[in-house]
């Protein structure tokens, strides 16, 4: 029996709730975190209240945060794995003409959240040996002209990379989950050949599943190109 809590935030849709449901379905107990309580609510109750707690928490609010991971060891007793997903996306009009304003919010929550959910699980994280793992992009890895997303994402990569080298030698694994266009509320349109937020979730588990001894620095996941 898996006895191993893993937390996710941003679990209320898309790419958390499918993880969400991709480590149900393998036994972990669940922390999940996001914004909206209701949808959360729904998941806690497919997966029965023995086995998922929802907590409300704003990633940009350490207090939150730290209320996240009290609630998450009072009720588990530990956390073995932490899935920083919560993220934003960005606003048309590139550096020229974008409502500078959506930039606060988009930076706010996908790099600054990112840090916030890293220190406030890392005590029980070291305790376990455990795993993080971050919500990257394959834009985290272009070059995409005007794209403040794209330069939160360089920025969540650059995290990753520095965790890493932090935590060397304490057992904690790090690892950088990169999609590409995903087929979710994320995108207004996303083209007929898009990755499934579930493809998404079989690379997470593929990390956390793997044996202590092997660690999974980064996945790139992409669409394969449509046929010609």
């Amino acid at each position: 029996m898996n006895d191993r809590v893993f937390l996710i935030t941003g679990a209320s849709s898309g790419i958390g709730a499918a993880t969400a449901r991709a480590a149900h379905r393998e036994g972990y107990q669940l922390v999940l975190a996001a914004r909206s309580a209701d949808k959360l609510d729904a998941l806690v109750k497919e997966f029965g209240p023995e086995k998922a707690l929802a907590i409300s928490c704003d990633v940009t609010s350490m207090d939150d945060q730290r209320a996240m991971v009290d609630q998450a060891l009072e009720h588990f007793g530990r956390i073995d794995a932490v899935f920083a997903n919560a993220g934003r996306g960005g606003s048309p009009g590139g550096f020229s003409e974008a409502d500078h304003e959506s930039w606060r919010a988009l930076l706010m929550t996908n790099v600054y959240g990112v840090g916030l959910t890293i220190q406030a699980t890392l005590p029980a994280l070291r305790r376990s040996r455990g795993h993080i793992l971050l919500t990257g992009s394959a834009a985290g890895r272009a070059t995409i002209p005007g794209s403040m997303y794209s330069a939160s994402k360089w920025a969540v990569t650059g995290i990753g990379y520095n965790l890493r080298e932090e935590l060397r030698g304490t057992g904690i694994r790090v690892t950088l989950i990169e999609p590409g266009m995903v087929d979710t509320a994320f995108f207004d349109q996303a083209p007929a050949h898009a990755l499934q937020d579930r493809d998404i979730a079989n690379a997470v588990l593929y990390a956390v599943n793997q044996p202590p001894h092997v660690d999974v620095n980064e996945i790139l996941v992409r669409p394969t190109p449509p046929m010609d």
